[in-house]
């Protein structure tokens, strides 16, 4: 079922009108004229019965005896069939603050995640009608969507190197596959989501001192190897320095000591003291 719109009567007119009539209606019986009283009376319940007050952001979904007729979201006091049932829905965007979640991730690791989400109703006759409760519905499918994105995703490149997105992903390609997900699952609320992003995410407790070394020794790995690159570059380029400016001609041997100290001159941790041989290698 589909919202469809319901054109209504500015209701500013007819509130006067039926003001009217209710107060001929008791001039009229306190004068003894008791059928004009009765039926001003009965004329002037009916225009005011039919009246809505619809603020902005909101609408009034009518039925009549169970039937849809219409969505009225016109702001202001409006009018409509008094003999249709009027129920009112807000329109203003709304938070949804998810619960910290555990879960496992696409990797089996256990993690906790979270998640906030901003909607609103997009379609009330949706919203009213193809769901029972349409708050509910989305904080359960909110919900059943975080924990969907974190079985289907590593929580990192070191789980996962071959992931093109990861939980951890800092470029909101992440939060835009969250966005997708819930608007497939909310779409038969008639509800849209206006953002949605993950607000925690972390290990869960129990691997989350292993999980802490692991990355501190993968930092230490990808700091080493970057020293390693640099020092082989700076290796290679003195040496073909040496050669073109012919400074000193150096046999394999020669070459292999420089090599060497001067790998552990450039990737050592400490301080190097020197040693100057003043003497020859034979």
């Amino acid at each position: 079922m589909n919202e469809k719109n319901l054109t209504s009567i500015s209701g500013y007119t007819l509130l006067i009108i039926g003001l009217l009539l209710i107060v001929g209606a008791v001039l009229f019986l306190t004068r003894g004229v008791i059928v004009l009283g009765v039926v001003s009376f009965l004329i002037g319940g009916v225009l005011l019965a039919g009246l809505a007050v619809i603020n902005p952001n909101e609408a009034v979904v009518t039925t009549f005896f169970g039937d849809y007729t219409g969505t009225m979201r016109q702001n202001g006091l409006q009018w409509v069939n008094p003999l249709y049932t009027k129920k009112k829905i807000s329109l203003r965007a709304r938070n949804l603050n998810g619960q910290n979640l555990k879960v496992n991730d696409k990797t089996g690791n256990p993690i906790e995640i979270a998640a906030v989400v901003v909607w609103q109703v997009a379609d009330t006759a949706k919203a009213l009608f193809e769901v029972d409760d349409y708050v509910l519905f989305v904080q359960i499918q909110s919900e059943a969507a975080v924990r969907y994105l974190a079985n289907s995703h590593a929580y990192d490149n070191n789980e996962d190197e071959a992931a093109k997105i990861t939980l951890r992903d800092t470029t909101g390609k992440i939060n835009d596959v969250l966005e997708a997900e819930l608007n497939e699952r909310l779409a038969r609320a008639g509800v849209t989501i206006i953002e949605a992003r993950i607000s925690h995410l972390a290990y869960a407790p129990e691997i989350a001192g292993a999980m802490l070394q692991r990355q501190q020794a993968s930092a230490v790995v990808a700091a080493r190897r970057q020293i390693v690159d640099g020092a082989v570059g700076m290796v290679e380029m003195a040496l073909e320095r040496l050669a073109e400016k012919n400074v000193v001609h150096l046999d394999e041997e020669r070459k292999a000591a420089m090599v060497s100290n001067l790998l552990v001159v450039l990737c050592g941790e400490k301080n190097v003291s020197p040693v100057v041989n003043a003497g020859s290698l034979y």
